[in-house]
């Protein structure tokens, strides 16, 4: 497999330290608030090559942190009265529910938490400390950046430019030696939760983090580092700076996923298009799936829009699936002993293999839907491809022919779906007309095939 390496700024193969075996490590959340459809991109993106990356043979170690302490969190516990344990047990349950239940995404194998790594991080700083890459002052502890060799190769960066933005993205603190210096440790203030260290009381700075919970969960040289494009400077800048200057051997190849619009801006508080995964999920009981299937339609280093007419579009395309999935089943198709077409395969594993081409690898399975709906159709055996549709779709996170929960009225539904094909058998249209009538209200669908109708609820 290939892929872009925001490093090196090139689509190289992705080389694995050991040979069937990939070390993932994705940046989690921070926990204190309800998950947005960034944070949806975010793991859904590294879900998908992992799900990908398994299917084709190799074992995947997947590892994403929860920043369990950190200012929005201590700001919230305040404002509510509560404590930062609480709320980010709160905000954590909140945020694995949307995420992980919501939308169908795997639970990283590992899951560290920032509090339970806080006495690694001490020592990692001591590290640098004892090396002369960092030092203290009365409001923490510091990385001398300008000791870092290729400080901004991430982003393609000299000092001098990045020194030209501080203030944007970068704590401006008149302690430091270098405005581009950064916090590995945080000195107490009242009323924050603290840890002793040899600095004094206090905390760790966000970056830090990663580093000791990526290096101890992965060991030196994992495979790959993933997050959003927003997490490039300074965050993941940032780790990789400590983890040089502590002369270790960290990432060897970084991925990034673009962020989203919403009906064609960026998605934003301040232009009140914020939107939640819960506010997604409760519009349509098709729309976590079809989240899903929108992302694949878009690379991950495009930006990805969303607004309602996508949205409409991805669930059209989901109940295709679900309908060549129901006329199969309505022909008593028999999967068990059928084969995934090969030629299939072959187009879409050149197309994740080549910088994970989910659109391609998308339009490879609709053809194949399209296939099998003419040989269903048609009364041919269509079991090679409709296999072929749920493995290839399978190895992408996309459920096929979903089975709806029964409903009360299943039997009553079933007498009119009855009634309207022994109407329509007597050439009783106007019977059957109304029938299907009053089916459309009751919001189901009838789908005649080639075996007989077969319905499902809108």
């Amino acid at each position: 497999m290939r892929l872009y390496d925001t490093l090196t700024d090139e689509i190289r193969p992705l080389e694995l330290r050991d040979e069937g075996h990939l070390s993932l490590y994705a940046c989690g959340p921070t926990v204190y608030d309800h998950p947005h459809l960034g944070h949806a991109r975010q793991a859904m993106t590294y879900d998908i090559i992992r799900r990908y990356l398994e299917w084709t043979g190799i074992e995947v170690l997947h590892a994403a942190n929860v920043t369990d302490i950190d200012d929005n969190i201590i700001n919230r516990a305040t404002s509510e009265g509560s404590t930062e344990p609480e709320i980010a047990a709160t905000w954590k349950d909140i945020y694995d529910a949307a995420i992980f239940d919501g939308l169908d995404i795997l639970r990283p194998h590992v899951r560290p938490h920032a509090t339970e790594y806080v006495e690694q991080m001490v020592s990692f700083v001591e590290t640098l400390v004892d090396n002369d890459s960092a030092y203290a002052n009365d409001s923490g502890v510091y990385l001398r950046v300008a000791q870092v060799d290729g400080y901004g190769a991430l982003v393609h960066r000299s000092l001098d430019d990045l020194r030209e933005g501080v203030g944007a993205r970068v704590e401006v603190d008149e302690n430091k030696e270098d405005p581009l210096d950064f916090a590995l440790w945080k000195a107490a203030k009242p009323g924050e939760p603290t840890w002793p260290s040899p600095w004094g009381d206090g905390r760790p700075g966000w970056h830090i983090e990663c580093v000791a919970m990526s290096l101890d969960v992965l060991g030196d040289g994992f495979d790959l580092h993933g997050g959003g494009t927003d997490l490039v400077f300074p965050h993941h800048t940032n780790e990789r700076a400590e983890a040089i200057a502590a002369g270790r051997h960290f990432a060897r190849h970084w991925m990034h996923n673009a962020m989203l619009n919403i009906d064609g801006e960026k998605m934003s508080k301040s232009l009140n298009n914020f939107r939640t995964i819960q506010d997604l999920l409760d519009e349509h009981p098709l729309n976590g799936r079809a989240l899903r299937l929108l992302l694949l339609q878009t690379h991950y280093r495009k930006t990805m829009e969303i607004n309602a007419d996508v949205m409409a579009q991805a669930r059209g395309a989901i109940e295709r699936l679900d309908a060549m999935a129901r006329k199969a089943d309505a022909a008593g198709t028999e999967l068990s002993e059928a084969e995934p077409d090969e030629a299939a395969v072959a187009s879409f594993r050149a197309a994740m293999d080549d910088d994970m081409g989910t659109p391609e690898a998308v339009a490879t399975i609709f053809e194949t839907v399209r296939r099998a709906n003419v040989a269903l159709d048609a009364g041919e055996d269509a079991a090679a491809l409709v296999i072929t549709v749920i493995d290839l779709a399978g190895a992408l996170g996309v459920r096929v022919g979903e089975d709806e929960p029964a409903g009360d009225d299943d039997g009553e539904i079933d007498g009119l779906v009855t009634a309207r094909t022994d109407a329509r058998a007597a050439k009783d249209f106007a019977e059957a007309d109304r029938l299907r009538d009053e089916l459309t209200a009751r919001g189901i669908v009838v789908e005649d095939t080639p075996t007989g109708p077969v319905w499902h609820r809108s």
